[in-house]
């Protein structure tokens, strides 16, 4: 059976180019606005409070990771002690490379390995819709090791010090995805594969995105009837089954035109259209243009 995590997380791409450590001591509320990146956070030592926009304000542990997929603007406080109203701190480099907060001299009570990571998928924005909002694991040792090495080779002055700490964070982001889909979450995709009913259901629709599916035939991998199956699935995945299947087979059909390797034909075939004017009619309908116009577009890219 397919396991469409990983196919997202293949055709999403993701890279965390941007890290830094932070540490902070007393009072200090950092706020950062029109944030057009995936913000993270590991949080290495002591406790945050993180106040994202249009969402209630969360509590940062030791060992406590964050990914933001979208945000637009988002507040980290300090909770022991609290930041008092109006306070804005501005984070200042020091000579190891380590950005301060809040008293520049007191012991260090904070620490955290803060960043932004992009991801190289034209199609990022539909697989971030798959996605929840927002996703937070706490106290996971998987994490901790990693981020324990994160930390250690952002410190380090090695050779290809960067490369190695990209390639840490971005199994640092995989492990948090999969984290989320071992202790629940709160919308999308992975909320529907840990769901006992839809979980079935989203494999086999991954698993073979060429076959001509059916409400019934798709209600009957979930053990629910047509109407119980539509409701839940739509409550849980956040859309309806055939437009979830519709999005999945136009995001894998742009992913092989992209690469070349396959003419319009089999395309037409590996995403479960009879004919290839029906797919070129339902591409054009959903994408904007022409299969072989955005081939062209594509390979100008």
């Amino acid at each position: 059976m397919a396991d469409p995590l990983s196919e997202v997380i293949s055709l999403l791409r993701p890279h965390a180019p941007h890290s830094k450590l932070t540490e902070g001591s007393g009072a200090f509320s950092v706020r950062r606005e029109d944030v057009e990146e995936v913000f993270y956070c590991m949080q290495l030592s002591g406790r945050v409070r993180l106040e994202v926009d249009g969402k209630p304000p969360l509590d940062l542990n030791a060992g406590d990771f964050v990914l933001i997929p979208a945000a637009s603007g988002f507040t980290v406080s300090s909770i022991d002690p609290p930041s008092p109203p109006g306070l804005r701190t501005r984070p200042v480099l020091g000579e190891n490379g380590v950005f301060r907060i809040g008293r520049p001299d007191g012991p260090v009570e904070v620490q955290q390995l803060i960043g932004y990571c992009s991801f190289g998928s034209p199609d990022a924005d539909l697989l971030v819709s798959l996605l929840p909002d927002i996703v937070v694991v706490g106290g996971d040792d998987r994490l901790a090791a990693l981020a324990d090495l994160v930390r250690e080779e952002a410190r380090a002055d090695r050779p290809a010090g960067d490369v190695v700490v990209e390639h840490l964070l971005q199994v640092l982001l995989i492990e948090a995805f999969r984290s989320t889909t071992r202790s629940g979450a709160t919308s999308g995709l992975l909320r529907g594969l840990v769901d006992p009913r839809i979980g079935p259901a989203l494999r086999a629709v991954h698993a073979a995105p060429h076959h001509p599916w059916t409400v019934a035939e798709l209600a009957g991998t979930a053990g629910l009837s047509r109407s119980a199956f539509f409701t839940r699935f739509n409550r849980i995945v956040g859309e309806p089954p055939f437009s979830y299947l519709l999005n999945w087979r136009m995001t894998l059909a742009k992913h092989m035109l992209r690469t070349g390797r396959h003419d319009i034909s089999d395309v037409s075939t590996n995403v479960g259209y009879g004919s290839t004017s029906a797919f070129s009619t339902a591409f054009a309908r959903h994408v904007g243009y022409s299969p072989s116009r955005y081939m062209k577009v594509a390979s100008a890219g």
